[in-house]
């Protein structure tokens, strides 16, 4: 029995529907959806060869070239793709940019290969306009919480241990400081924002009476920024504020930005090539930072960075880098964080432990 064309939105996000992306693959690369393959009609090259047709000779002469250049071989290459997509996800949507010509000959093709299925209406441009209406509607009128704390107090280890709660930095894949880059890179803005509009439709679906729980962040968390309207509740949102001593903060961030830092670029690059890449990170982190830190503060910090790459590389002791660490929390980061703090709006709702905030939070849902 084949299944409609659908437009049901909330369900598509909050199911996880897998969906295959018949655009090209420039405007795959320029935003998507979680849960979404990208297997294009046609090729950028054939996409650009299409449009100037379109707009020099009109759409009849521009669909006679599109059949000619998806023809013979590379239709039925394609068509191939698409049926095992379709066999591997018999649950699945196509669509388009806006549920138009590419994902109805798409649709009309694989019927004739004898597979019914289903595409969204409206396609790229009306899923994309759901998830920032929902993202507003939200922003606008839910609820928040914000976990707020010194550097390097395992606030996202904590949150992520929390119900009810949304980790900004792992959907931005970032660890949120100058130092929090990550070999993989980033989604770009539109893929950060239409994860985080999916996460924020699924904790309200669920819950819509309790808060949300965020990490104070500011506005950028690496090149990904928080939509305006969410920044500005989450300014004003209650204050639940994580406390740790600065030997905690300092083991914390160098697991974080020594120890697994350097793993993922070792698996990304392998042994040597990973190091060089590593030191290459965490020196231009650095670097980003120079004029905030003032000519002879950061000649100090790059001197005992260097000492303790060379130290870590030549024998294996990675000790040396806690020295380093734990200036830049005090004298760094530990002022830009009281003042921050001072530019919140929302009251003090509680402070203590990781663990007290874990009590404190599952008795007051």
């Amino acid at each position: 029995m084949s299944r409609a064309d659908s437009q049901d939105f909330t369900r598509l996000f909050l199911t996880d529907t897998p969906m295959m992306d018949t655009r090209a693959p420039l405007e795959f690369k320029k935003g998507a959806f979680p849960h979404t393959v990208s297997l294009p009609l046609m090729t950028d090259a054939e996409r650009a060869k299409v449009g100037t047709c379109y707009k020099q000779q009109g759409q009849d002469a521009a669909i006679v070239l599109g059949h000619q250049l998806v023809g013979g071989k590379v239709k039925q290459q394609r068509l191939e793709q698409w049926l095992e997509f379709a066999r591997q996800h018999p649950d699945g949507y196509l669509y388009c940019f806006r549920g138009g010509l590419r994902s109805q000959i798409v649709q009309q093709w694989l019927k004739e290969a004898g597979c019914d299925y289903p595409r969204i209406t409206g396609g790229y441009k009306a899923m994309r306009r759901f998830l920032i209406d929902t993202l507003e509607r939200i922003a606008a009128d839910g609820q928040f919480r914000v976990l707020a704390g010194h550097t390097g107090c395992a606030k996202t280890d904590l949150l992520n241990a929390l119900p009810h709660s949304i980790d900004l930095e792992g959907i931005a894949h970032h660890r949120g400081s100058t130092f929090g880059k990550r070999p993989t890179g980033q989604p770009s803005q539109i893929d950060f924002e239409n994860k985080l509009a999916v996460a924020l439709l699924r904790q309200n679906h669920a819950h819509p009476e309790r808060s949300i729980l965020l990490e104070d962040e500011s506005m950028l968390i690496g090149r990904c920024a928080i939509p305006e309207s969410l920044r500005l509740r989450m300014l004003a949102a209650p204050l639940i504020i994580v406390e740790a001593s600065l030997e905690q903060r300092v083991e914390h961030s160098f697991r974080n930005y020594i120890l697994h830092k350097l793993q993922e670029w070792q698996q990304a690059e392998g042994e040597e090539a990973g190091f060089a890449a590593f030191r290459d990170d965490l020196t231009k982190s650095l670097q980003k930072i120079q004029r905030r830190l003032g000519g002879v503060r950061y000649q100090q910090l790059d001197d005992l960075l260097q000492q303790a790459l060379n130290e870590h590389e030549q024998t294996g002791d990675n000790s040396l880098h806690r020295e380093w660490i734990r200036i830049m929390l005090s004298d760094y980061y530990d002022p830009m964080y009281e003042y921050q703090l001072t530019q919140k709006k929302g009251p003090v709702e509680f402070r203590g432990s990781a663990a007290d905030i874990n009590d404190y939070l599952k008795n007051n849902e």
